[in-house]
């Protein structure tokens, strides 16, 4: 019976290292668990606090699209299969694109606790299958932690991760560049972020991913996570 379990686990195991190479799941794991925390727990220190509204005119004019809840939601199809997809790369491309990654989130947290945003939400009439969608999706995300958008923040990462990989189909890469802008419209037409909220979360991804390596900060990630890595499958640094 344990032969067989031990079997089973190990063909699983195999089978996801096919998909993830096990140098990645420590910071993969660390990555999503660090969104989380980001999000919900600046949410929850600052739920006291005055939140600052940064709508200009021109938000005004943005229609709300309720269709466009299906890009809103389908983005995290497109993050999973990105993040999978780019830490398949090189080791050092890996490393150098998600200790971007966490530094850029390190920075929303400063930015959620320092600058707490909000906005004035529309009322959604009728009861249509989007309606109910729209409604869902303000049910379900509070309106703060806008500035800078992590959703427009993630999207530009996971084209910038393949944007110049020779190794990706061009098809591909211009698929992702294209369904991170309709990710950044999306975030506008659901009125779950105001206008200055997707170039922060834009420039924000593009300053981490060029800054992280040459300031030694990706070294220190990769150090960091090499080594939680060995001491939890007892891994020597020839096997990642």
């Amino acid at each position: 019976m344990r032969q067989d379990v031990n079997y089973i686990s190990g063909k699983v195991k195999n089978r996801i290292e096919q998909i993830i190479p096990v140098r990645a799941w420590v910071p993969l794991t660390i990555e999503v668990l660090l969104n989380f925390a980001v999000y919900w727990g600046a949410m929850e220190i600052t739920a006291g606090r005055h939140h600052y509204i940064m709508e200009m005119p021109l938000d005004g004019k943005i229609p709300l699209i309720c269709q466009s809840t299906a890009i809103y939601f389908g983005c995290y199809l497109f993050w999973i299969a990105n993040y999978i997809l780019i830490v398949r790369q090189s080791k050092e491309e890996m490393y150098r694109f998600l200790s971007a990654d966490f530094l850029a989130k390190i920075v929303c947290l400063v930015f959620f606790l320092v600058l707490p945003t909000t906005n004035v939400r529309p009322e959604i009439t009728g009861d249509g299958f989007w309606e109910q969608t729209m409604r869902f999706l303000y049910g379900v995300d509070e309106a703060s932690n806008l500035f800078p958008s992590i959703h427009c923040l993630t999207s530009w990462f996971c084209y910038i991760g393949i944007r110049k990989k020779k190794c990706v189909p061009a098809a591909y890469r211009a698929f992702s560049c294209m369904t991170a802008i309709a990710v950044c419209i999306s975030t506008l037409t659901t009125k779950q972020h105001v206008l200055v909220d997707v170039p922060a979360g834009i420039l924000l991804a593009e300053v981490c991913y060029r800054c992280a390596k040459p300031c030694g900060f990706a070294a220190v990630y990769e150090q960091t996570a090499e080594r939680i890595t060995g001491w939890l499958f007892k891994l020597n640094k020839k096997e990642y």
